[in-house]
């Protein structure tokens, strides 16, 4: 499931697309055929996420919320003269971990396509494929939401009532710390599964539960209220920091420099002798990579070093040796380190 900082990265796009336009909505599968209808026609006039929930602002004091669970999944195609975005945010589908895609000639050379004329020329728009809940079709860009969880119109006393339901988001300039301390400490149940409730916090997915709480020294297992006050506020200004800097970057990246293996210049400019590197391929070592949207850029940390403990299980640790441990918490996979996380 897209972690929060992916719900933002996605709102910002809509805006980049389609703030102030009058936007085309339809179902080509008919599922939100009445929600589409109302939409249709309308500016889009803001563009908000609150931890994995999108909310796109309708003028008429209209919203519509989508989330993407599992498998959903928005994939983007543009103009020309459209910014630049990436071709697919969501479910592995089209995106594997945190990976994002950019669109190529190839990747829409094989869908039916219909005129449409752009800012700058005639913009050829991808038909419809698959089994699409909601299309938004703006000026120069369209954008196609497959799979979701939630797809569903709101008025603004309905978002709101959502949104009451919802924890702190580390990510937005209004995320109450306060209010993240106070619940994780009133509760017994352990702190790694508290981290996973989106009504404690919002957008922390298992990516950053995991590592978040190994950055603290934080056992998963230890009951929220037991946790001291002052460690779970650490916790919440390491996850504004985080998930700030995935929302940016597209990719999430927990290790510090210190814990990170030394750089290997040849494999990173792709001179390895099978020509084949790690960093293109989906398993490593019998255990499957996440791949991440900076995957390949020069700069970028691999995505095989960016995290601690998350999907490490029996590896060492990268600070102290003692390998990783995993188990099923909640029904979701945990990993943390015995010996750092007390």
């Amino acid at each position: 499931m897209p972690e929060g900082h992916t719900v933002h990265r996605l709102a910002r796009t809509f805006d980049s697309l389609y703030a102030g336009q009058a936007l085309r909505v339809s179902s080509p599968q008919g599922r939100f055929a009445d929600g589409a209808a109302v939409l249709s026609g309308r500016r889009l006039v803001a563009s908000e996420a609150w931890g994995k929930q999108l909310f796109l602002g309708f003028e008429g004091d209209l919203w519509l919320r989508t989330h993407l669970g599992l498998y959903g999944a928005w994939t983007f195609a543009g103009a020309p003269d459209a910014p630049e975005v990436a071709h697919a945010i969501g479910a592995p589908r089209k995106r594997i971990g945190e990976r994002e895609t950019t669109a190529s000639s190839s990747d829409l050379s094989d869908l039916p396509v219909t005129p449409v004329t752009s800012a700058s020329d005639t913009w050829v728009v991808p038909e419809p494929r698959g089994q699409i809940r909601v299309r938004l079709l703006g000026d120069h860009a369209v954008a196609d939401l497959t799979g979701p969880t939630a797809c569903e119109v709101l008025t603004t006393e309905e978002k709101r009532a959502v949104e009451a339901r919802l924890g702190p988001d580390p990510i937005r300039d209004d995320g109450d710390a306060e209010a993240f301390v106070a619940a994780v400490g009133r509760s017994r149940v352990t702190i790694g599964q508290q981290l996973m409730d989106q009504a404690v916090v919002a957008g922390v997915g298992n990516i950053y539960r995991a590592e978040a709480l190994f950055r603290a020294g934080v056992d998963p297992l230890r009951p929220g209220r037991e946790v001291p006050a002052a460690t779970v506020r650490a916790i919440w200004d390491d996850l504004v920091t985080l998930m700030r800097a995935g929302a940016t970057h597209g990719a999430i990246v927990t290790t510090r420099p210190a814990d990170r293996p030394a750089r290997d210049v040849s494999r990173e400019r792709g001179d390895d002798r099978d020509g084949d590197s790690d960093e293109h391929k989906p398993v490593v070592d019998g255990r499957r990579r996440t791949r991440q949207n900076t995957d390949g850029l020069p700069d970028a940390v691999p995505s095989d070093e960016a995290f601690y403990v998350y999907h490490r299980a029996g590896l060492p640790c990268r600070v102290c040796g003692t390998p990783v441990l995993t188990k099923e918490l909640a029904g979701r996979n945990l990993f943390w380190c015995p010996t750092c996380q007390t």
